[in-house]
């Protein structure tokens, strides 16, 4: 049976002889060719070739054509900022001071669609084996994206006006996800990291209609769907069963066996869920083999896809990758391979901020990367928005851990999850971007 079998069948909830593999491979392909990242997501010849280079070296059976949410933003009216190493981040948002829902729709010759689509075909023809994900925009952060940080707030004061920009970012992703599914994308993902933002009850209030009618449109085009969510999703992962994809998929902030169970019950399957950093990025062939395997071990090959906990690092070192390619089509012999390795401990010693003596209020906001994390660059700018008024009396500090030291901080201060927010060296915020009241009371009782 071939890659892209496998996953359709997997999909469909049948029994596999073993566990897909979908290298959830962004910028990081860039490398594999010798390209900076803007380079990659700007041309499409550049892009197909890495494409095909990672089709060669890490042996997946799936594999997303382009990891980007910012695509459909810059198509209306974002601002992008380019980076080497990286995808673009929105840095601008043209709904912030005038909240007026847009009318306009894409079409296939906007922005860099035409790259996407060219793309989805010339790999589909030369690897017509391969499961090819068209992965969108998901409607909550492309809102987030068009209007901003004030989008939070809004949810309180403004909810109906809300709804109706979510509702309209459905229509525009929706439509999306058609011209991919005619470019030939075999399995279609809404990619929505700021879910993990919210409660269950403002999922309820404002993702439960948009997203399932996403999910009913792309499954009347007999194509199959996965809900990306990014950060710790626990509290929301019944809800997003509920708007019915075929798949749910998860990163490293959630307990995927815990999570297993409750998809089991809606009937759905999950993917996830490889640490980005601690394995991917700073481990070793054998520490990312030996994570693969005991995922694979732990969740069996039923109703399960093998993925890393979402797009891959740019200076993850491509032999882990491959390594997880080998343990997956070679199990047993890479099982026996590692019987007497033992990961080693490297992490750097670091010291905390001295808290207690502070000549202003330090906030720390605790990230993947806010470069590439939708929901950490919210946190990030969510504080940063409320530290201006104070001027120099305030901080704010980002601390990403693509950096050792970062993830040895987040030993230090007993933090498991990301993105997190401290005051101080106390946590205050963990996977939920507070509203701007919210912080600001934070900060006066931190300054008594």
């Amino acid at each position: 049976m071939n890659g892209k079998s496998l996953i359709l069948n997997a999909l469909n909830h049948q029994e596999v002889a073993r566990t897909p593999w979908v290298p959830y491979t962004g910028a990081q392909i860039a490398n594999l060719k010798g390209y900076a990242a803007d380079e990659m997501f700007q041309d499409v010849d550049k892009l197909v070739e890495c494409l095909l280079e990672a089709v060669a070296q890490y042996a997946p059976d799936g594999l997303p054509v382009m990891f980007d949410l910012q695509v459909e933003a810059e198509i209306l009216g974002c601002d992008l900022k380019w980076y080497p190493n990286t995808p673009p981040t929105v840095c601008s948002h043209p709904l912030a001071d005038d909240f007026i829902i847009p009318t306009r729709r894409l079409t296939k010759e906007d922005g860099r669609i035409p790259i996407i689509m060219e793309a989805t075909r010339r790999l589909k023809e030369a690897k017509p084996d391969i499961a090819l994900y068209g992965l969108v925009c998901g409607p909550f952060t492309l809102a987030s994206h068009l209007r901003g940080t004030n989008i939070f707030m809004d949810m309180y004061t403004q909810p109906d006006k809300v709804n109706e920009l979510i509702n309209y970012c459905e229509e525009v992703v929706s439509e999306y996800a058609g011209f991919l599914i005619e470019a030939g994308c075999d399995v279609i993902g809404a990619v929505d990291p700021l879910v993990s933002q919210i409660s269950p009850a403002s999922f309820e209030q404002f993702l439960s209609t948009p997203f399932s009618a996403f999910f009913d449109k792309v499954r009347a085009q007999n194509v199959p769907s996965t809900f990306f969510v990014c950060g710790d999703a626990t509290k929301n992962i019944p809800a997003m069963c509920e708007t019915r994809p075929d798949a749910v998929a998860i990163d490293e902030n959630v307990d995927i066996l815990a999570a297993k169970k409750v998809t089991d019950e809606y009937g759905v399957l999950i993917s996830g869920n490889l640490q980005l950093t601690i394995t991917m990025l700073f481990g070793t062939q054998q520490d990312n083999q030996k994570a693969a395997i005991e995922l694979m071990d732990s969740l069996d090959t039923k109703d399960f896809i093998l993925a890393p906990g979402c797009d891959v690092p740019f200076n993850v070192p491509p032999e882990n990758i491959v390594g997880v390619g080998m343990a997956v089509h070679n199990k047993e012999a890479v099982r026996k391979a590692l019987e007497t390795y033992v990961k080693k401990d490297e992490l750097p010693e670091i010291e905390l901020p001295d808290y207690d003596n502070l000549d202003h209020v330090l906030i720390e906001i605790v990230t993947i990367d806010a470069q590439t994390c939708a929901a950490c660059g919210y946190m990030v700018a969510s504080a940063n928005d409320a530290a201006a008024p104070f001027g120099d009396k305030v901080k704010v500090v980002e601390r990403s851990i693509m950096s050792p030291e970062n993830v040895s901080f987040m030993g230090k201060v007993g933090l498991a999850n990301a993105p997190a927010m401290l005051i101080n060296g106390e946590i205050k915020h963990v996977s939920l971007i507070p509203t701007s009241e919210t912080l600001e009371a934070e900060i006066k009782t931190a300054m008594k």
